[in-house]
């Protein structure tokens, strides 16, 4: 046979095949191009949030005592907003609208009659409810990968130690490292736990050893085959409880039950390491950008920093002028730098959307004898845990997305957190969730310059489940930002400015200052809300409380009855306190245990669940 006839056949089946080669070709390209397309209309999304970080703690905010010059470049490369609200001055109430772009009372992130007003503890079955959505749950839908790193504070379990029903993984979040409850003083500093973690391991490893005696003995006794008394089996059942309660009872510290990090649904450090924890937040934050840079991909970092009772690493120790509240504050800006020049290290910087905040404002009562632990304010009156005062809601807004929004602009309209679900719903090409009432809105039109004014006309600023304020802010050129106090926390000692008595202000009964007429200011020309105004020094008086009440009254009509999350469902149950091994034997420390390859597993693992 010739080669001409060897190939005739070949040659014969290539042009058969070859349009429709082409046309796979050709659907392949148009694919790609269509996909390129897409991932150019989808930013990637880097949001930053502080916890407890004042308003008047950064250089780009008036500050010039703490040195925070990576947030303060990237107030200069972004527009930085001085008139962001959050929608609570609490963690658990302020994040769950920050989450949803609702305010906390309709998801019944609130309590009622009672002053506890975040998530108590992770023994608790409170939490975000289920049938909220999450701007990290849109963006999964418009084929984001989506990372929450750092701290969570909306819940874990609600039945067992392991159902973790609130865990970040039924949010939208596609990876989560961090601590799924919040700092409390108990974290740091705390002793080395070596000791106490290989004593457990000896102690549990002798539990078994007589389990495995006393099933062994009672299986010989009911078999015939051994004789021994039914006492001694017995004798040896009560010495394990013995020795568990024993165990149980030697740490009645929270630090053991609520200081504790998590990846994915892994207890990696029971109780955890304080001073280190931020270190490994930015290494696993650097890890997420590397894996999924070529995006589009949702990364919400959420720093421990700057909450009491501020564990800090040796390195910034007595760097700033402002004791460990200060050393504390430079730490996460220098964390800061180290995201951002990942972003740029990976050459993601001119497709990603950087946007940095406060969950609320500082808190003016924490302190260590006469040292002060908590944050500055600025000009503002009042700090975290007051409803209405500025200086709890006022918080830093900076956003960055280089060619899509003007560098170096000072926005001043009223924004708030809850913008944040609206606006990367508009980004990302989906939309806010029809079927409820969203209270945020899109800020890209007033970032980029399409509107003037904020699409927010009031804005209703609550304390719990109490009305406390509302700011009204005219669609005209007036400039006038009018805000009606009907409660006032009262200020112990008084003039003092906070609640040092109670450590937190509370939001009603005795502790509160009900006010009818209501106080008014105009934070335009008082934005420290020093002089109230009256009839007699506002010709607009009469006027403005109307239209505040009216307002007042028309959304509360929309307030739909729920279940106060933090009410009944915010009491301990024992049974749902985490734990890392079997309870009461919770002790341990896996940082470092799981090798790269494990990690790849799970990468792939996650690849996987994810295109199901």
């Amino acid at each position: 046979m010739t080669n001409r006839q060897q190939e005739g056949p070949r040659s014969c089946t290539m042009r058969v095949m070859s349009p429709l080669v082409f046309t796979s070709l050709v659907c392949a390209l148009l694919n790609m191009c269509q996909a390129h397309r897409v991932h150019d209309d989808k930013p990637n999304i880097v949001l930053i949030m502080a916890d407890d970080l004042g308003i008047g703690d950064l250089g780009c905010y008036g500050n010039n005592t703490i040195r925070t010059p990576h947030i303060d470049r990237l107030a200069r490369e972004g527009a930085q907003l001085t008139q962001h609200l959050s929608a609570a001055s609490l963690c658990s109430p302020s994040r769950s609208a920050f989450l949803t772009g609702r305010y906390p009372i309709r998801s019944g992130m609130v309590s009622s009659g009672n002053n506890t007003r975040v998530v108590k503890n992770l023994a608790v079955p409170a939490g975000l409810p289920l049938n909220e959505t999450t701007f990290a749950a849109l963006l999964k839908k418009q084929g984001y990968s989506t990372g929450l790193i750092g701290k969570w504070h909306q819940g874990l379990n609600c039945d067992s130690r392991s159902d973790h029903c609130h865990h970040p993984y039924n949010y939208g979040f596609d990876y989560y490292y961090g601590m799924p409850y919040t700092l409390i003083d108990s974290c740091w500093p705390a002793p080395s736990r070596s000791m106490e973690i290989a004593f457990e391991s000896r102690l549990w490893l002798c539990i078994q050893l007589v389990a495995i005696a006393v099933l062994t003995l009672t299986f010989g006794k009911l078999s015939g085959w051994v004789s021994v008394p039914w006492l001694l089996i017995f004798s040896m059942i009560l010495f394990i409880f013995l020795l568990g309660y024993a165990w149980l009872s030697s740490y009645t510290s929270r630090l053991y039950w609520d200081c504790l990090l998590m990846r994915e649904h892994e207890i990696t450090e029971q109780p955890m390491k304080a001073e280190r924890a931020g270190s490994i937040m930015v290494k696993e934050a650097i890890s997420f950008l590397e894996r999924y840079r070529k995006g589009p991909f949702l990364l919400f970092f959420s720093f421990l920093h700057v909450h009491v009772p501020l564990p800090t690493t040796d390195d910034f120790i007595g760097t700033s002028k402002h004791g460990l509240y200060g050393d504390n504050v430079e730490e996460m800006d220098f964390m800061v730098g180290k995201i951002l020049d990942a972003i740029d290290e990976f050459g993601l910087r001119n497709d990603t959307l950087v946007y940095f905040t406060s969950d609320h404002g500082g808190h003016l009562e924490a302190r260590r004898g006469h040292a002060q632990l908590g944050g500055w304010n600025g000009i503002y009156k009042g700090g975290k845990g007051m409803g209405g005062w500025e200086g709890g809601i006022r918080v830093p807004g900076i956003v960055r997305w280089p060619g899509k929004i003007p560098a170096g602009q000072f926005i001043k309209e009223a924004t708030s957190l809850m913008d944040i679900l609206p606006t990367l719903a508009s980004v990302s090409g989906g939309s806010p969730p029809q079927d409820r009432i969203i209270d945020g809105r899109d800020l890209m039109p007033l970032l980029q310059g399409n509107i003037r004014h904020s699409e927010h006309e009031f804005l209703f600023h609550y304390c719990s489940s109490y009305l406390h304020a509302v700011r009204w802010i005219p669609k005209d050129d007036s400039g006038a930002v009018w805000k009606a106090h009907y409660v006032t926390p009262i200020f112990q000692p008084p003039s003092s400015g906070g609640c040092y008595v109670t450590s937190l202000c509370q939001c009603f009964g005795e502790q509160v200052t009900y006010h009818n007429p209501p106080l008014l200011f105009d934070l335009s020309r008082d934005p420290s809300e020093s002089t109230p105004l009256t009839p007699d020094t506002e010709p607009l008086y009469d006027v403005v409380i109307k239209k505040v009440a009216t307002a007042l009254k028309e959304h509360q009509e929309t307030i739909m009855p729920v279940t106060y999350q933090l009410a009944e469902l915010n009491q301990a149950r024992k049974w749902l306190t985490p734990c890392c091994g079997v309870f009461p034997f919770c002790l341990c420390d896996k940082e470092g245990e799981l090798s790269a390859p494990m990690l790849r597993r799970r990468h792939n693992y996650n690849q996987v669940t994810k295109g199901q």
